[in-house]
């Protein structure tokens, strides 16, 4: 145990730590000079383009330093904060971590709140300033932000470069050095973390661990203790570049297990591994299930591809259990499935890989979040859509989930970004001065407010200079309402939606000019209303197509015109009520960009 090493790596988003890894498998001579590519743990076509991480990968490899053989784990995780709880088990799984920060953008939101993570479980952080041979890089600078930030001695931040080679061997050695082995007890029954997992085709899920307590070997009687299913370990092994095969996985190394798992929803991450006959007597603490955040409805634009839809989210759904979602139907989109995601990042992948690996073309619906509505004694309903909240007068009040917002940005857009957080009902909690020109912002605001076009405004507003990163605090009273849309006295349910009273007005005033202009005239007068429980807030008339029946009465008297009218005008009346409006598809796809 003492020669194994286990790490993972922490930064913000584009900082360079997945060009890292692939300096350090180099060096350690873990993959064949013909097998490297750029991003070699990266191994979705997605993942290369945007040069993001979505999945988190593991990979074992071996250094030879000072004549002892070592073990290095590295636990690569995902850097974006829709991805934190991956992030949060990874790092439960390690016993320090790489916290590479840009030497020319200097420290920002998301490397502080994985910091944070990893300072919780008590990792030994070894701080390492990337990029260093960019014309534009700040050393000194960004030195100064990383002492600050983690209170440690200047000569202990080593300078790197991913795409040079620089500094990487001193990183190896820092590893080695800094970062302590494994704690746990060979004798004592199995205890494993499930850290990640992954779904292959043939083989079913495979499940990544660490063992923090006894040993793993093949064909043992396994079984998980949160889901309470039992299985047989087919196949353990460590995580090389493929997957390598063993007889047994030892205390404080990490594995992956196969027992032909077929359900996605039968592995969750955090959950503990333990022998059948000899179980461990505490789980692994800390085990949680994946919560979504954000829901919106996805449809098939042809009605007929729902079968193929479905199939395609049950595929998706076995290499993302985060993704949740179950059937619902809207009578102007026809049948779709609702969904639940960690964030907009999540749903906008999602979405993505829906077109990419199945073809399938899909609408999406307006993003919301769920509410917790009570009833009278005090019975709780959780609203995921609008047509769910119940009559005003059976609740009590509603309650919506709130954030806490950082925002690191530089000193010259304070004021706009405070005036934008404040329009959404955001709530100034602090304001630090990280260097002469960086501020970092803490807000307390409603999630529902986030989800919509808040980022795009913040990176606008910041000429890109602003990086944003959120978690969930709690779930708050607000003065929420139910805002219909009646066509003709008639609601029509896939317009509905809950929002605060004080932006009632303004929302429904907004959608009942959009759909005058894009609802096609009828024979009949149309009148489109926006309504919170009975009372009517803003309405907009389609007026009817007209006739002039009274062509055909040149000259003569006026009393033979106005008969003729007196019948079209009861002619219409009649139509209305046996009426039907058409709402044409680009009516519900302008309403999702009612704000652009």
């Amino acid at each position: 145990m003492k020669h194994i090493r286990n790490f993972c790596i922490i930064a913000h988003i584009d900082h360079g730590k997945s060009t890292l890894a692939d300096r350090l498998l180099q060096q350690t001579k873990t993959v064949d000079e013909r097998d490297l590519k750029e991003q070699v743990l990266d191994d979705m076509d997605l993942e290369r383009e945007r040069g993001i991480t979505i999945k988190s990968h593991a990979i074992q490899m071996e250094y030879n330093f000072e004549g002892e053989d070592y073990i290095l784990n590295l636990i690569d995780t995902p850097g974006h904060v829709d991805f934190s709880y991956e992030v949060s088990r990874s790092i439960a799984a390690c016993e320090g971590a790489l916290l590479i920060v840009d030497a020319s953008q200097g420290i920002q939101a998301q490397t502080i709140s994985n910091l944070y993570l990893a300072l919780d479980h008590d990792l030994v952080i070894i701080p390492i300033l990337n990029k260093m041979d960019l014309p534009g890089a700040m050393p000194e600078e960004v030195k100064d932000q990383i002492e600050e930030l983690i209170l440690c001695d200047r000569n202990e931040i080593i300078p790197a470069s991913g795409k040079t080679g620089m500094g990487v061997d001193d990183i190896l050695e820092a590893i080695v050095h800094r970062i302590p082995p494994p704690k746990g007890n060979p004798e004592a029954p199995l205890k494993a973390l499930i850290f990640d997992s992954v779904f292959n085709s043939f083989r079913g899920i495979i499940a990544y661990f660490k063992v923090i307590d006894g040993e793993i070997r093949k064909n043992d009687k396994v079984k998980f203790i949160n889901t309470g299913k039992e299985y047989i370990a087919d196949e353990v092994g460590v995580l090389k570049l493929k997957q390598q095969p063993r007889a047994v996985i030892k205390t404080g190394d990490v594995g992956y297990i196969i027992s032909g798992i077929k359900e996605a929803r039968e592995v969750k991450v955090g959950d503990t591994i333990t022998h059948l006959e000899r179980p461990t007597t505490s789980a692994v603490k800390g085990f949680e299930d994946v919560k979504p955040m954000v829901f919106a409805g996805i449809y098939p634009v042809d009605t007929e591809d729902f079968e193929e839809l479905r199939d395609s989210m049950g595929k998706l759904q076995l290499n993302d259990a985060s993704l949740v979602f179950e059937p619902e139907s809207s009578a102007a989109l026809g049948f779709g499935f609702r969904c639940g995601f960690l964030g907009m990042l999540h749903m906008e992948i999602i979405q993505e890989r829906l077109e990419r690996e199945f073809g399938m073309t899909v609408i999406t619906t307006v993003p919301n979040v769920s509410y917790h509505a009570f009833k009278k004694r005090d019975e709780l309903i959780i609203v995921n859509n609008p047509t769910d909240l119940p009559d005003p007068g059976a609740m009590t009040h509603v309650e919506e989930p709130y954030i806490n917002a950082q925002i690191i940005t530089a000193g010259d857009y304070v004021g706009q970004i405070m005036t934008l957080c404040i329009e959404k009902r955001g709530i100034l909690k602090n304001q630090v001065y990280l260097t002469t020109n960086r501020v970092e912002l803490t807000f307390e605001m409603p999630m529902a407010e986030v989800v919509f076009d808040f980022y795009d405004k913040l990176k606008s507003i910041s000429r890109g200079y602003a990086s944003f990163d959120y978690h969930p605090i709690e779930y708050r009273e607000s003065h929420l309402v139910k805002l219909d849309i009646l066509l003709n006295g008639k609601q029509v349910d896939a317009l509905s939606a809950i929002i605060h009273r004080d932006k009632a007005y303004e929302y429904g005033k907004k959608i009942c000019l959009k759909l005058k202009e894009l609802i096609p005239k009828q024979q009949f007068e149309i009148a489109i209303q926006a309504g919170v429980g009975t009372k009517i807030i803003a309405r907009e008339t389609i007026k009817a197509m007209r006739k002039d029946v009274t062509a055909k009465c040149y000259g003569g008297d006026i009393s033979r015109k106005r008969k003729l009218l007196e019948k079209q005008k009861a002619g219409k009346k009649r139509m209305r009520q046996v009426g039907n409006v058409e709402i044409p598809q680009s009516a519900f796809m302008a309403v999702l960009k009612i704000n652009d």
